[in-house]
């Protein structure tokens, strides 16, 4: 028997950069807010022994436990999907900060074609560019509809960066913090793309370059390029993340509440509004009724979808008809690049999660189109991460991959190799989306979250091409031995890849073609929001979350106004 707790004015599922950034700026709006987050509380504190990689980088300490909740995956409808029993080609975050605690920190502002793709591909190209498989739209928003909304997260977040890059849409305001160091591997970067006519700049960073204190009043110390950024937390609070920045802000206002091991399994619908959410106690086992004026489902992209399947809000995709919009224009990401090996050593172990550089020469419409076989493109960078003992192994393809002939290219290589990697955008096809599996539940007794996926044409064009364009860069820094990355077949989970999953509970203009309108308000619950990279009808050629951040700040501008007067934010 469920125990009904007193109403609130707001609740959040999820507590990462989308719940925080919810829970701050409702809070500071004098709302009553509770936040639900199905993993553990935690801080800097937790983070003092943090640079452990066996712990964190192998053994995935901050990621979900995937004995208890899942999904299953298959590359096409007639495939048996299957649990994924181990983390691979993604890593879900789990606990307070969410994917926020254990990302890089890469903070971009998507490009004004992505927003417009659909419009601006067709007039320039035609209609027919791609075929009709290929389920391209707008996103019911606009760029410069967005500006303010970047710059805030930017400011909150203290980003490290450089307004010199020609490609970008047009910016309000310089970046609140200058660029991080320019190493000399990243100088080497520099000089190659210039030489070969393009343009290089520092990557927008979310270590930050110099101490610095946001418009909250919340601390954000100087990166120390320890080179321990991706999978781990900071130690040093020099990396922007929400249990810094955002959580700390909510509390201060009185009007927040956090509740760890809070797992939700259901949204409570009444007719064209919800009335709150069910949620179990992870420790205790006992269940919960949190009613709300308002729920905000700002969980990761696989579980804010299955959410609303579980709790029949939506009407689910079905590519066989092309109806329904819950679970469609699922998107991933592509990730083409080279390596290269040198003679001369290198300072490869220190640096930080976004210490980069990028030429954006090669992303969105930057370059004609007009004899490929794909649209978009991606952003090429070259990052210095630190690279770490255990899984840092570089070796020519020629060499075994195990034993002294190994051990003896790995330990020479270590500090000779650099890697060129592409953000490669993701166009949505119509079979690819998310549903719910028939076979298998998680620990709740709740189905798990189905994904069918696999890489496209589109995808595997575009891979082939950007793949020669940073093997080109290679050469021309110097390298002895370029290897470009192999082609692209069917979409495997084993291996890592990226951890930019889009698309299945997607923002647009129209019920019809979307889940959510442009403040993520859902078309069928008026007090119903949902936030997060799912929200992207295709993925770009950057990381999500700077967009994610942009989305959530006008969305929690909407739910402020909707607390006032109610209705439809369009």
């Amino acid at each position: 028997m469920a125990t009904t707790l007193a109403k609130v004015d707001v609740v959040t599922v999820g507590l990462g950069w989308t719940g925080g950034i919810m829970v701050a700026e409702l809070a500071k709006a004098g709302l009553k807010v509770i936040g639900l987050e199905r993993g553990q509380g935690r801080s800097t504190e937790d983070y003092l022994r943090v640079h452990d990689e066996y712990r964190y980088a192998v053994r995935y300490e901050l990621m979900q436990n995937l004995s208890k909740e899942t999904i299953t995956i298959r590359n096409h409808r007639k495939m048996p999907a299957l649990p994924m029993r181990q983390l691979g080609s993604f890593l879900l975050g789990n606990g307070l900060g969410g994917s926020g605690t254990h990302w890089n920190g890469h903070t971009w502002r998507f490009l004004p074609y992505d927003f417009q793709i659909k419009t601006m591909t067709d007039q320039k190209y035609g209609p027919n560019k791609l075929s009709s498989d290929y389920l391209l739209q707008d996103w019911g928003v606009t760029y410069d509809e967005l500006e303010p909304y970047f710059y805030k997260f930017e400011q909150t977040a203290g980003i490290s960066g450089e307004d010199t890059n020609p490609f970008w849409g047009k910016r309000a305001h310089p970046f609140p913090t200058p660029p991080m160091k320019k190493t000399p591997i990243l100088k080497k970067f520099e000089g190659a793309t210039t030489k070969l006519g393009y343009t290089p700049f520092m990557l927008p960073s979310a270590n930050l370059s110099e101490a610095y204190t946001n418009q909250d009043g919340e601390p954000i110390n100087a990166c120390q390029y320890c080179g321990f950024c991706e999978r781990f937390g900071c130690e040093y609070g020099a990396k922007s993340s929400p249990e810094i920045t955002v959580i700390p802000t909510a509390v201060k206002t009185g009007h927040y509440e956090s509740r760890f091991n809070a797992n939700v399994v259901e949204v409570i619908k009444s007719g064209n509004k919800v009335t709150g959410v069910r949620y179990l106690d992870t420790l205790s086992g006992e269940e919960f009724i949190q009613p709300a004026e308002v729920v905000v489902l700002a969980s990761y992209v696989m579980n804010n979808a299955k959410l609303l399947m579980v709790s029949k809000i939506g009407q689910q995709y079905d590519p066989a008809t092309g109806k329904g919009t819950l679970g469609k224009n699922y998107c991933y990401q592509i990730l083409p690049g080279a390596v290269g090996f040198f003679d001369e050593q290198m300072n490869t172990f220190m640096g930080a999660g976004s210490l980069g550089m990028t030429i954006d020469d090669f992303n969105g419409d930057n370059f004609d189109h007009s004899d490929l076989d794909f649209i978009h493109g991606g952003s090429i960078s070259i990052t210095q991460t630190g690279s770490r003992p255990i899984e840092t192994n570089p070796i020519q393809r020629d060499t075994p991959t195990w034993g002294a002939e190994f051990k003896k290219a790995s330990i020479y290589n270590f500090t000779r190799t650099l890697a060129i990697g592409t953000q490669g955008a993701s166009m949505p096809h119509k079979e690819n989306f998310l549903s719910l599996d028939g076979n298998y539940k998680d620990a709740y007794g709740l189905p798990l979250l189905q994904m069918t996926y696999n890489f496209t044409d589109q995808d595997r064009n575009l891979y082939k091409y950007i793949t020669s364009v940073t093997e080109g860069i290679m050469k021309e820094m110097g390298a002895k031995t370029v290897e470009g990355k192999a082609p692209i077949t069917d979409y495997d989970i084993v291996g890592y890849q990226t951890t930019h999953n889009t698309g299945g509970t997607i923002m647009g203009s129209s019920p019809d073609n979307s889940v959510v309108n442009n403040y993520l308000q859902h078309w069928d619950a008026e007090n119903l929001f949902v936030i997060g990279a799912g929200n992207f009808p295709h993925n770009g050629g950057y990381n999500p979350t700077g967009t994610v951040a942009a989305l959530a700040y006008r969305s929690a501008e909407g739910i402020i106004k909707y607390s006032k007067s109610g209705g439809s934010l369009v």
